[in-house]
């Protein structure tokens, strides 16, 4: 990979902030779009802006073919031979939502179980908490060891004949771990044949190549703007025997084949789980991010980050009192490191708060994500509370982690600086007097 060469493909890149040249290191919230999906999204507003799979004419047509093109596209590069089997919701929660309304809520039945991880972003959580709650099921929550990998024996241990729906995701957001969908998915089904499995992908697709035809699950869901691809469209794909059977999610325009005053009939998957004017521009946009995606190469993209995260341990390493979260081996995670940064104060270690840490780095150029992650059952059980968090990308460089590192020693000298910094718990924020004695 130029990593040179692919910088120049993104516009923001050349952004300051705060006077400093950008580090944008917040991949995982969401990705960079380079100029070529910029381009697909302008040429289509510009030369065939048109509402899809309504009209005859040319500018119809010419969207149409690109919409439903982009379907196939997205089928080969995951591994899937029918692009029916492809359905295009706003993001990677609506496509777990669209599983839990549209198939969860015919088969759950009261007393029946529902197995997550407590690794699991809101997205993989909120939607099954509340199926079981409103089904009277019961929600079972499979833990982590202290290497931040799913606890097999206790995975297994919670699957039971009253098993429904295990979902679990590929990559955790927070911890950076890759779990072994296909082994995870092996053990549902050997041990409970009418359990369904969902995997959330979100952090995955963007990073890993893979083919889905080989994990086993049942469904799996990821979104376009972490890997290169606009935002407001994401994929769920599923097995075509459940999604035949699966009642629509929305109901409206697109998504029938008949209209009648007393009754109206669904269209054929996978349109009728996609009712009314769909994201067009997305869509055409997202097929320009996986022509990059493959133009680069799946391998190769994996290839770097595994670098960038040996390098980034290397350098992170040197730093008193940072715990970074999840398996210290960079081969078993993606390019996610989420940590809490410590120092000592009046002979006490106190974590600096990370919306604090953030806010530095924010000063130097460099952002970063803090907070609850959309993790907060993961991170009450590691009694941690909000954490910081970078994460890489095809575009970032051994030279941004070096500022990224640097930057952190700096939040260190302001707090030690600071003796009057509370607590992780505390709501004071930092007025700018602490950054008077510093240079950035």
């Amino acid at each position: 990979m130029d990593i040179a060469k692919i910088r120049k493909d993104f516009p923001i890149l050349k952004r300051k902030i705060n006077g400093k040249r950008l580090v944008y290191l917040d991949n995982a919230a969401t990705s960079q779009k380079p100029i070529q999906v910029i381009n697909a999204i302008s040429n289509y507003y510009k030369n065939y802006n048109s509402n899809v799979h309504r009209g005859i004419h040319s500018l119809a047509m010419e969207a149409t073919q690109s919409y439903d093109g982009t379907r196939a596209k997205i089928a080969k590069f995951i591994g899937v031979k029918d692009p029916k089997e492809i359905i295009f919701v706003r993001n990677t929660d609506e496509a777990i939502n669209l599983v839990a309304r549209s198939l969860g809520n015919r088969v759950i039945r009261k007393g029946d179980e529902i197995l997550v991880t407590i690794m699991e972003h809101h997205a993989n959580f909120v939607p099954w908490q509340q199926l079981a709650k409103e089904k009277g099921a019961k929600l079972k929550i499979a833990p982590i060891n202290k290497e931040g990998e799913i606890d097999i024996v206790e995975f297994k241990k919670l699957l039971s004949k009253k098993t429904k729906f295990v979902a679990f995701t590929h990559v955790s957001n927070v911890l950076g771990t890759v779990n072994d969908v296909k082994r995870l998915s092996t053990i549902v089904h050997r041990q409970s044949s009418d359990a369904k499995v969902l995997v959330d992908g979100a952090q995955a697709v963007p990073h890993l190549p893979f083919d889905i035809s080989k994990i086993g699950c049942d469904f799996y869901a990821f979104s376009a703007h972490k890997m290169l691809g606009p935002s407001g469209i994401g994929v769920l794909w599923g097995k075509r025997e459940l999604l035949e059977v699966m009642e629509p999610y929305q109901l409206g325009g697109d998504m029938i084949s008949k209209v009648e005053i007393k009754k109206s009939t669904w269209a054929e998957i996978p349109y009728k789980f996609e009712a009314g004017t769909p994201n067009i521009e997305g869509v055409i946009g997202f097929s320009a991010a996986i022509d990059y995606l493959n133009k680069i190469g799946m391998t190769n993209v994996r290839k770097h980050e595994i670098e960038l995260a040996k390098y980034a341990f290397g350098k992170l390493s040197k730093i008193p009192n940072l715990r970074i979260l999840g398996p210290k081996d960079p081969n078993k995670r993606c390019g996610v490191i989420a940590f809490v940064l410590n120092v000592g104060l009046n002979g006490t270690l106190r974590a600096i708060p990370p919306h604090d840490v953030a806010s530095i780095m924010d000063s130097l150029g460099i952002e970063i994500r803090s907070g609850y992650n959309c993790v907060q059952p993961l991170m009450d059980s590691l009694s941690i509370g909000p954490i910081a968090r970078a994460s890489f990308y095809i575009y970032n460089t051994e030279e941004e982690i070096d500022k990224f590192a640097d930057g952190l020693k700096k939040v260190r000298e302001i707090f030690q600086f600071n003796s009057k910094v509370k607590s992780q718990n505390s709501k004071t924020q930092l007025k700018s007097q602490k950054f008077n004695n510093f240079k950035f």
